[in-house]
């Protein structure tokens, strides 16, 4: 890019390099300052609150960075956009049933998110859904009275004894069974408690969807009926005299499904089980089509695996035409229509803000005007390619310089090089490579070999975060989430990087980025400035993320803040939770810390007994120890010398 342009740099050339209107959905902007802001929708008008204010705010607190941020707002937009968007596309169709929304609360069962789903759902009978007994207890704890609550996974008699029971107690709590075992406990513990249990089926549908996780849908998906076990399960209902007990039918179409017509392909095949099935007198009232309504984390509506090829109207307009016009034939009553879309509903709450701590530069550290007399030859010739270098002749000089690099390496094994001179040739390598990266700029028509450098010679950012901890689908699936700096927007990122986390791993990294809709294998970043601070945020990572997080390196839990805008573009926390302690960590992985410390001071107490520290010392030492372990396991800059 010419000086010129990079001094032109504007917000709106930020706006567009990091994609923020492609996956934003209007949730994300920046200030006319330069900085990134969350915008909240309200009557007057749009809110816009930087998020640098919400960091300031965190650390007045006393929450320093990492930073994992939730937007309540957003809980309560997408709620809302989920349950209005299927009632117009009701509405519009002529559809004579209606739609319930239910979370599953395997994809962020954190406490702030749980009550503010199940306080704003209520005005539209949004439910939850279980698989565990630890899950169907945290649902219990948060439902309101009537809620609806659906019951997955497998089901031991604790589980269904605490589902009858909130039957009892009036939740609409439906037992989905997924294998055929389940049900004769059903049956005897619902006949011993004298409740009558509501009952779904789960089916398995044959279609198979594409995306990251096919395997959750078709013949071989590891939950859910076959045609002949579904078949054989209502023929006991009936013999048992509880088929009226049989209300909804299930089945999951998959998850991030990114094509609409593999969608439609799958809710019709569910709407003519659901059709056969009411023309035989079972009593259905319910259609639940499960997850797949899919994130467009690109941000460039495709097929791609991480994006989707259509938009909320789209899907909600497919669900409900394809059921109507399935059921038209046989005339059967429209079902309720239920959805568990947890990604769509969590995905843009959360944002993990991390800090950035020292760059590592691949660029020349210095270059003399004149070479050292008695040189080696390859030596000499790589400085000639790095004087002579001219545009019309970039495409022949960098394999000369790779193949000069290699040798010369090669004689340092064997003792011909001295290590002076190897440093030497490889600042004169690097000195090359950043002139071709500045030729690149511009240039089109360039070999494939020479287009990747600026991916080979990127600045390596290091963030004071995990992976593992924080985003651990990065690592695990590939899974790709928007990242940019949260200021500075109103500057040209002159630097191509990629970021690395704390731990001591090399997958510890994120080198796959969301770039003007597309993907890139580095980020443009600004300078680093080690007297400031430089922020980074990773967004819609409130899906699975948080609890998926493991301990790598023993990093624990970052702080935590829930904040929710107001109209007056103020904000306020309304729930906070410190990170974890190096003590709690320890605790987590069987440690009791009180006895850590005792065998620690016992070493410490024969080190003075043999002289080799003075009793001073040991103080000092000693309650270094136990200051260490109470403080969080991240980096904290503010005890940086």
């Amino acid at each position: 890019m010419t000086s010129q342009a990079k001094n032109n740099w504007s917000i709106n050339d930020s706006i567009d390099l990091y994609g923020i209107k492609k996956w934003g959905q209007g949730n994300f902007s920046v200030s006319d300052t330069g900085d990134a802001t969350i915008t909240i929708p309200f009557p007057e008008g749009n809110v816009s609150v930087p998020l640098i204010d919400i960091v300031n705010g965190a650390r007045g607190r006393d929450y320093a960075l990492p930073l994992l941020l939730r937007v309540e707002n957003f809980l309560d937009a997408q709620i809302t956009l989920i349950n209005e968007t299927f009632r117009q596309a009701i509405k519009t169709a002529d559809y004579h049933g209606s739609y319930t929304g239910v979370f599953p609360v395997k994809v962020n069962q954190q406490c702030a998110v749980i009550e503010e789903i199940s306080r704003f759902g209520v005005k539209y009978g949004h439910g939850l859904e279980a698989g565990s007994k630890a899950e169907l207890l945290l649902c219990l704890a948060n439902l309101h009275t009537n809620g609806l609550l659906i019951c997955n996974g497998y089901k031991d008699q604790d589980y269904i004894d605490l589902g009858l029971w909130a039957t009892k107690l009036g939740y609409r709590c439906f037992f989905v069974i997924e294998s055929p075992s389940e049900l004769p406990l059903i049956i005897e513990r619902s006949r011993l408690l004298k409740i009558k249990p509501l009952i779904g089926l789960r089916i398995k549908i044959s279609a198979q969807v594409s995306g990251l996780w096919t395997e959750t849908s078709g013949d071989r998906s590891s939950f859910g009926l076959s045609t002949a076990q579904l078949i054989a399960i209502i023929d006991q209902l009936r013999d048992q005299k509880m088929i009226d007990s049989l209300q909804l039918l299930h089945c999951h179409l998959g998850s991030q499904i990114p094509d609409i017509n593999e969608i439609k392909v799958g809710v019709r095949e569910a709407s003519r089980f659901y059709a056969d099935l009411a023309d035989e007198g079972i009593p259905l009232k319910y259609l639940d089509l499960g997850g797949g309504l899919a994130v467009d984390y690109i941000g460039n509506q495709s097929d791609h695996s991480q994006s989707c090829n259509y938009n909320l109207s789209d899907y909600c307009e497919a669900l409900v035409t394809t059921i109507k016009e399935t059921l038209a034939p046989q005339g059967i009553e429209h079902p309720t229509i239920m959805t568990e879309s947890g990604r769509f509903t969590v995905a843009h709450t959360s944002i993990l803000l991390f800090d950035v701590l020292d760059v590592m530069r691949y660029e020349p550290i210095s270059i003399p005007e004149t070479l050292p007399q008695n040189l080696h030859p390859l030596v000499e010739k790589q400085y000639q390619l790095f004087r002579q270098i001219k545009e019309t002749e970039f495409t022949n000089v960098y394999p000369l310089a790779i193949d000069t690099r290699d040798q010369i390496r090669e004689l340092f094994r064997l003792g011909t090089i001295s290590t002076r001179e190897r440093a030497l040739a490889e600042n004169l390598f690097l000195g090359i490579a950043k002139k071709l990266i500045s030729i690149l700029d511009g240039q089109k028509d360039v070999p494939l070999s020479v287009l990747k450098l600026k991916q080979n010679f990127a600045d390596i950012y290091y963030g004071n975060f995990s992976v593992f901890q924080s985003l651990p689908d990065t690592w695990a699936i590939g899974q790709v989430f928007p990242v940019m700096p949260i200021h500075r927007l109103d500057e040209y990122p002159e630097r191509n990087a990629s970021i690395s986390d704390l731990t001591c791993d090399c997958d510890g990294k994120l080198d796959h980025f969301i770039l003007s809709g597309g993907e890139s294998s580095t980020l443009p970043l600004h300078p680093f400035k080690e007297q400031e601070n430089y922020i980074l945020g990773v967004f819609l990572m409130g899906a699975y993320q948080e609890t998926l997080g493991d301990l790598h390196n023993l990093f624990g839990d970052t702080n935590v803040i829930s904040v929710r805008i107001n109209s007056d573009a103020s904000f306020d926390v309304i729930k906070e939770q410190s990170g974890d302690t190096i003590s709690e960590v320890l605790q987590m992985l069987e440690y009791n810390p009180s006895s850590f410390f005792n065998d620690f001071r016992d070493k410490i107490e024969g080190a003075v007994k043999n002289q080799k520290i003075t009793i001073n010392d040991r103080q000092k030492i000693l309650n270094l120890f136990s200051e260490r372990l109470n403080d969080q396991t991240y980096f904290n800059k503010a005890q940086e010398i």
